[in-house]
């Protein structure tokens, strides 16, 4: 059983799509009412079915999956289930709860650089593009830039006003539309509470309701601090990020390409969207960001094999050795750190530092070279 989780309008059916003809009778669209009505009786329809079973937007019934437990302990087994769900904290604990040990879990977001790049050639506007409406296919797509401004709106309200409530989002859809509003202006920074507790006139344990709830349905990012064992005060509360770049510059009123490169965020914006574009692209099991009270901070820290790599963003023509970087090295004991920019050439600050263009992501270059 595999279960594929992601963001509204990402793909997922599409995708499925390509394995089995919606019309088959083993294709189960539930936000379909002929769908819907085949599964009255889930294990009597189910139950017969071979080979490949696909069942959309299963967030819509979670008294399924005691059933697809059931199906998935039959041995052998005659079928294959792909389950597919915008991703909501409900369908999550469910898949977790109900099929531990049954099911594999793929998370698919919206286009990567090496897909775009691969279609349309890749090039510096290709990049900027893709940073500029976001992967989700609808916005990058569309004809015009106002196209994409309309449907990344409309994307945003039905978010708010449909998908919340039938995922148990309990708030109205205004305060949720001021809470993502707000949260695009911390994109880069520490999480706190409080001050958006107090700018909505709410506690802060509903600040962390709202942000937990936007992280479920894979619109935010909470980046993890790493905690080396140094005598720095070191900084303990995760780094927020819209993961979506062009729903980021839809929130901040950002338009264009000149809108995004005038505006104060602008830098933030590329730091979120080099991050989203390398863990995408380069092999890791954990993520996390360092930072100090005194100042010291890396973007991203990798942890692969045993060993930590540092990657900065920088949007700059030429990348120097910060003392930050220095600081990385000695006290978190990274083994190399890549500076990730919009330039092309690759060269090297140091033994242990190089500078790469985010094109090597777009080739399936490693960030990371040998030696």
């Amino acid at each position: 059983m595999v279960v594929l989780v992601g963001p509204r309008q990402c793909g997922k059916t599409t995708l499925a799509r390509q394995f089995l003809d919606p019309n088959s009778v083993n294709y189960f669209d539930l936000e379909s009412p002929a769908s819907l009505g085949r599964l009255d009786e889930p294990l009597t329809a189910l139950d017969s079915l071979r080979g490949l079973v696909i069942i959309d937007e299963v967030q819509l019934r979670p008294d399924l999956f005691p059933v697809l437990r059931v199906l998935a302990d039959r041995n052998p087994s005659p079928a294959n289930f792909l389950i597919l769900g915008s991703a909501s904290g409900d369908l999550l604990r469910q898949t977790s709860e109900s099929l531990a040990g049954r099911r594999e879990r793929v998370q698919l977001g919206g286009f990567g650089l090496c897909e775009v790049c691969n279609q349309a050639g890749g090039g510096t506007e290709t990049h900027n593009r893709l940073w500029r409406r976001g992967g989700l296919p609808s916005s990058y797509l569309a004809t015009r830039e106002e196209d994409s401004v309309a449907w990344r709106r409309e994307f945003i309200q039905a978010l708010l006003e449909r998908d919340f409530p039938q995922w148990g989002v309990r708030a109205p859809a205004t305060t949720m539309g001021r809470f993502w509003a707000m949260l695009a202006h911390y994109h880069g920074q520490t999480w706190n509470a409080a001050e958006p507790a107090r700018a909505m006139g709410a506690q802060p344990l509903a600040m962390r309701r709202y942000l937990d709830a936007l992280t479920d349905a894979m619109m935010v990012r909470q980046l993890q601090p790493w905690f080396a064992n140094i005598r720095k005060r070191q900084v303990k509360a995760p780094k927020i990020y819209i993961r979506d770049t062009g729903l980021l510059h839809q929130l901040l009123g950002i338009r264009g390409e000149k809108d995004l490169l005038t505006h104060p965020k602008m830098g933030a914006s590329w730091e979120g969207f080099v991050i989203e574009q390398v863990l995408l692209a380069e092999p890791h099991e954990e993520a996390f960001f360092w930072a100090t009270h005194q100042g010291a901070e890396i973007d991203l820290v990798l942890r692969r094999d045993g060993a930590l790599y540092g990657i900065e963003c920088k949007f700059a023509d030429a990348p120097r050795i910060t003392p930050s970087i220095r600081n990385a090295l000695a006290d978190v004991g990274l083994a190399r750190v890549a500076i990730l920019y919009p330039g092309s050439r690759r060269f090297a600050l140091s033994g242990q530092v190089e500078v790469v263009p985010i094109s090597a992501l777009a080739s399936g270059e490693p960030v990371f070279a040998a030696g």
